[in-house]
């Protein structure tokens, strides 16, 4: 069996936010480097990528990469032969990190301490609107005779949820809903019940960067559609289904992440019917359903075609550290997911229910109050960025809390690598592009208070002449001093 590789690409997004210190970059990459062997994430005998590779893929000079390999190879950290290339020492001090930790950059960031950078790859409320401590405030707790454990969820949460989907026009029983620590534990459960190792299972390209995770820590053989303005390529999905019968189908067919874009009526009607004829389960992730920028009601799920699992969460709408999360299906499939679940937990945190289910009951307030919000900060962004970044594309989206920007030249992941050195963290096209495409684009969130915005938009401008200036050639006055 052959030494476990590690291609240049991968390991620049395991590196995460690896620049953004101080002093030169060569140590900076092989502190990085050295970490990820210490905890394991590089095991040993891994071959790592050649020089130029990674300076490539991480946007400096193959010197950098080089003087950070040699600063390991002294430290015994790792091997380099001629004609073997670059590979990991077999001693290292910890045992190998478990399989399925998170790859993509919107996790890694999110792990890392803050450090002056603004966090431009993560789509989701900054603060909690004043309705979450409200919500908070006197909560009625259960009677005495409860134990707190509800690994289904509460009954009266449950009741809640099933009643937002009816008045949707979905006619929902509260036994059809299982409440979950976020839309990302509703997505894992499905994907550990459903999904074998080698299972296929169709998704966008691109899509929603946790979802990917959880597929690829699964085994899953990934299936990718392309995803534009009009929603997914529902024709090439149908035919996917044909051919690979696939386990799962995973959508985001209303404001899709990252595109914004709304699948429309007649495709949905297709899609739903394709996956019943291939005995595929569709999912259709509805956490940013509700966020038209016009403040219409979110549009029809794909469940009122047919039968298709829904998820929700009150991440996007309201606050992502209110960990509550939902999800819509037969109720044979969430007895069954309520059994996987108690495994895992024993049931969500009781307290966060009970103010959930406060917030639902005036739920239609909180949502326009957000996507008010949210629609001056789509604004914001779009003329910060034509104001500095004019060559760039960046349409409209119709909801959601991104846009999805075309660079004019050059790849995104190496800009993305300039990007962290001038303090700012973006999320580049192929780390959520599961076919390998979405090169030149960029996922830029709407969502942070308009002063990040307008100063990303400004260290964004600083990396761009970067990165587009030769080396050795004069540039243009700077736009001002970064502090990282």
């Amino acid at each position: 069996m052959g030494a476990e590789k590690v291609d240049a690409r991968r390991l620049a997004a395991l590196l995460g936010r690896w620049s953004a210190g101080r002093g030169p970059l060569y140590l900076l990459l092989s502190g990085r480097l050295r970490r990820l062997i210490e905890e394991g994430t590089l095991r040993a005998g891994t071959v790592l990528p050649p020089d130029r590779a990674l300076a490539a893929a991480l946007a400096v000079g193959r010197t950098t990469v080089v003087a950070a390999y040699e600063e390991l190879r002294g430290e015994g950290r790792i091997e380099r032969r001629q004609g073997s290339g670059t590979r990991v020492a077999q001693a290292v001090p910890l045992p190998p990190a478990a399989d399925g930790g998170p790859e993509n950059p919107m996790f890694l960031h999110l792990l890392e301490p803050q450090d002056g950078t603004i966090v431009l790859s993560c789509a989701a409320p900054e603060e909690p609107p004043p309705e979450v401590e409200r919500a908070y405030t006197g909560l009625a707790f259960p009677g005495p005779v409860d134990l707190g454990y509800h690994p289904a969820g509460l009954a009266r949460l449950r009741e809640a949820v099933a009643a937002r989907y009816t008045d949707q026009g979905l006619p929902t029983d509260p036994g059809q809903v299982l409440v979950t620590n976020g839309a990302q534990q509703a997505l894992s459960l499905l994907v550990e019940h459903l999904v074998a190792p080698g299972d296929g299972v169709v998704v966008e390209a691109p899509t929603y960067a946790g979802a990917l995770d959880v597929l690829r820590a699964a085994g899953a053989s990934v299936l990718p559609v392309a995803s534009g303005p009009e929603g997914l390529d529902v024709g090439r999905a149908e035919r996917l289904m044909a051919e690979h019968r696939p386990a799962l189908a995973y959508t985001v067919p209303r404001h899709q992440n990252p595109t914004g874009s709304v699948l429309p009526p007649a495709a949905a009607r297709r899609l739903v019917r394709a996956a019943a004829r291939y005995g595929t389960v569709l999912v259709d992730d509805g956490v940013a359903a509700d966020l038209a920028l016009d403040g219409s009601p979110a549009p029809p799920s794909l469940a009122a075609y047919g039968e298709a699992v829904e998820v929700g969460s009150l991440s996007k709408s309201v606050w992502g550290g209110l960990r509550v999360g939902w999800l819509r299906a037969r109720e044979e499939l969430v007895l069954r997911l309520a059994r996987l679940k108690s495994m895992r937990d024993l049931g969500g945190d009781v307290a966060s229910q009970l103010a959930a289910m406060r917030l639902l009951e005036d739920f239609d307030r909180v949502r326009l109050r957000r996507t008010g919000v949210l629609r001056e900060r789509h604004d914001l962004l779009r003329a910060e960025l034509g104001r500095l970044l004019p060559e760039w594309e960046c349409p409209p989206a119709q909801g959601g809390q991104t846009l999805w920007v075309r660079l004019p030249r050059g790849d995104a992941a190496s800009f993305a690598q300039v990007a962290i050195r001038h303090g700012v963290a973006v999320l580049p096209g192929p780390a959520i592009d599961a076919s390998g495409g979405s090169g030149d684009r960029l996922r830029l969130p709407f969502s942070p208070a308009p002063e990040r915005l307008t100063e990303g938009v400004r260290r964004l401008a600083e990396a761009w002449n970067a990165y587009t200036t030769p080396r050795g050639a004069p540039r243009p006055m700077s736009l001002g001093a970064v502090v990282v």
